[in-house]
């Protein structure tokens, strides 16, 4: 892929304003949830074990993790990611955790950039890492070689495919094309020498889209929902800034736009059979406990990570220590031992979330 260094200052500039806004600017979902207020977990007055006895590790795609807890995709591609990279990955080597790197396109245009996601090995060399690259880049005719540079960039134990249509939409300078996105995720899953993880970016995967993948070989979804950061939200910012009117407006009018994580963790859950990661809003033990009721294999939180991050590694690792007992607590409160009996607890469904299964089934 040839340098072209005016492109790589444009790349290097969204990339820090994504890390800019994102942290300084309310770019949640705002009319709309998660919907995992919609779960109840069914309390336990006879637990019949001790809170100690409680182990909430977990096996994902041939790795342990002590918790079902991902640093989820973010950020890379601008020297501003290097020091959250290094932070995010030595939190998640000390807790034993797995991480993911943003959009690595960066990386294939410059060394210089290519640096700002090698060090989260550097930092975490035993830690399970995931690459990561857009549909759209697929569908723009990205080289099997370069695929494969993705992963040794960053000797990835996985690639993570993001599909993020409403975001390209958005972005004032995006590239709305995805036609052939599915067979060159095939291609990939068959030769590329990592599983194959795809990931929405806060709108949800269906169940139309799980089974396509499935049949394509993916190795895991992960749904990443809406109720969290509204990518469309970034991206109506940025286009307001740039006085892109157009884009603007309707980065406004579909800035809710998707389909809630739990909605979607449940129609997924139901339609395939291969390991699931939750995302999108989830921002306590709590919600991770939900989700894994509901069928999620690993549970992934971004924003709240990234805003611990900037404030500091110990910030960081006080904020990853209090999910994981906030995570145990609940198991302790339900009597789940170990996270197969919790995927097993007993809970309800109520409110949006019942509609939105009940209308599911209908279909």
């Amino acid at each position: 892929m040839p340098s072209l260094p005016l492109e790589q200052a444009k790349i290097e500039d969204r990339k820090k304003e994504g890390i800019i806004i994102t942290l300084n600017e309310q770019v949640q979902a705002r009319e709309t949830s998660t919907l995992l207020e919609c779960v109840h977990l069914i309390h336990s007055a006879l637990p019949e074990l001790n809170f100690d006895e409680v182990d909430t590790s977990i096996s994902f795609l041939g790795h342990k993790f002590s918790a079902p807890i991902l640093i989820d995709s973010m950020t890379g591609g601008t020297h501003a990611a290097t020091k959250l990279n290094e932070t995010l990955a030595r939190a998640a080597a000390k807790y034993e955790l797995g991480m993911g790197v943003g959009s690595q396109r960066a990386g294939l245009k410059s060394e210089a950039l290519a640096e700002t996601y090698k060090v989260v090995r550097k930092a975490a060399p035993e830690i399970f890492a995931m690459a990561n690259i857009g549909g759209a880049q697929l569908a723009d005719n990205l080289s099997l070689k370069d695929a494969q540079k993705l992963v040794e960039m960053i000797n990835a134990d996985a690639l993570a495919v993001h599909l993020n249509p409403l975001q390209e939409l958005v972005q004032p300078e995006g590239e709305p094309r995805f036609k052939g996105v599915l067979n060159r995720i095939k291609e990939l899953s068959s030769k590329i020498s990592v599983p194959i993880i795809v990931k929405e970016v806060g709108a949800g995967i269906s169940k139309e889209v799980a089974l396509r993948l499935i049949k394509s070989g993916v190795a895991a979804i992960n749904v990443s929902g809406l109720g969290g950061t509204s990518w469309a939200g970034v991206e109506q910012i940025r286009a307001k800034t740039s006085k892109n009117m157009k884009k603007a407006e309707l980065g406004e009018i579909f800035w809710d736009w998707g389909i809630p994580t739990a909605a979607s963790l449940i129609e997924v859950r139901k339609a395939v059979k291969v390991p699931l990661i939750a995302s999108g809003g989830l921002r306590n033990g709590l919600d991770i406990a939900k989700c894994i009721v509901l069928g999620a294999n690993l549970c992934g939180m971004a924003l709240p990570m990234l805003k611990h991050a900037a404030e500091s590694f110990e910030s960081l690792c006080e904020f990853m220590e209090g999910l994981q007992f906030q995570l145990q607590s609940a198991m302790f409160l339900v009597g789940a031992k170990n996270a197969k009996e919790l995927s097993k607890a007993r809970h309800v469904i109520t409110g949006d979330l019942l509609d939105w299964n009940k209308a599911g089934e209908s279909r």
